[in-house]
This record gives structure tokens, sequence and C-alpha cells, in this order.
């Protein structure tokens, strides 16, 4: 429920929201007390979510649960108290859309966690998750790194640099990426697939 994945909220009015129970517990109790804790989040975000509830459209959810046949939300915790993750099956397997799980590829390559987090043990724990609930690393897609529009290609021509195609198979991993990784954080993945 932070501000920049709840405040197009609006924009949606007629979406039923998939929300954890923890996650409107986070945004809601005493953790909201600590400034920062709470400066991820925008009041009236929460206050709309709020309003959704009495609307009834939001679904509730304690852990894992599939949506819908090949589609399920995953609870992590780490960034939030409800982080949670969704999975969808693609014509190329698994894959994982982790939110705010992971903010980049780096993060989990690197095992440097981006520094607004909850409780650091869920969130490395929580990389661990997505790379059992992923075919593979490269079924694992971030939530903020812009280098996702560079692997992957555009819906169309007309969206290129604005949406992907995640059920396609990637482009080659930069260098740059590549280097960074090899400092031993992508033992993360080695050990979660073993």
């Amino acid at each position: 429920m932070h501000f920049d994945h709840a405040g197009t909220l609006d924009d949606f009015p007629n979406a039923r929201v998939h929300l954890q129970d923890l996650e409107m517990q986070f945004a809601t109790g005493r953790h909201m007390l600590h400034q920062g804790i709470r400066f991820a989040f925008n009041v009236e975000d929460v206050v709309a979510m709020v309003r959704r509830l009495y609307q009834e459209k939001v679904v509730f959810h304690e852990g894992d649960q599939q949506l819908a046949p090949g589609v399920s939300v995953h609870h992590l915790g780490g960034h939030t108290m409800g982080m949670q993750v969704v999975r969808v099956w693609t014509q190329r397997g698994w894959v994982v859309l982790a939110s705010d799980a992971s903010h980049f590829y780096a993060n989990m390559q690197t095992g440097r966690p981006f520094p607004v987090l909850y409780n650091v043990a869920d969130m490395f724990a929580g990389w661990r998750r997505c790379a059992e609930l992923a075919d593979s690393d490269e079924h694992i897609i971030p939530g903020h790194d812009p280098l996702t529009l560079q692997l992957y290609p555009a819906v169309s021509p007309e969206l290129e640099g604005i949406a992907a195609r995640l059920d396609l198979p990637p482009a080659p991993m930069p260098e740059s990426v590549v280097d960074a990784a090899s400092t031993g954080g992508s033992m993360l993945f080695k050990q979660a697939s073993e």
C-alpha cells in the first residue's frame, strides 16, 4: 500500500484489490506512528483502500492463494509487513512479478536489499521464496527496474518503453549486472533451486 502502488487506485474504480490481511494491519496500525516507516504511505491512499473495503471491492488473503488457474498471490513480507508477489503461468513457464520484494535485479543478485524495508530477514527469505516459485532466475521480474523494459520486447511499437511481454524470453543481461552478481549475491538463487 505504498504510495507508488496504491496511488492510482482511483484510476480503477471497478477493480477488486487483492490484499494481504497483514498489509492492511500494517498500513492502519501502530507501525504508522513511526515517521521512518509511514513516509512511504500516503494517508489518502490508505483511506481510499478503506473506502474500497466498505464498497466490498477488497479481497483479503492470509498467505498464499490461487486467484484463477495460473495466477496466485504469495505473502513474503520484508519490504512491508504484507508484501506479496504474483505468480503467473506464461508460455515460457512460471513468472514471478516480484513487485517490491526486489526493486532491481541487482538487489537479489548481489544480496543487497533496497533500503526501505520492514524486516530484512523476511526480505532475504522472500528472495528465496521467489526463486522457489519461478522457473528460473530469469522468470523473476523486479518491480522498479527500468532494465526490464530493455530486456523484454514491447507489447506493441506504440508501447515501447511502457509495457513489455514478460511471457517471452528476455534478451541477455547486460555485463554490468552480470559483473555485479558475480560478487557472490547470485548464490541466493543457486541455493534456493538446489
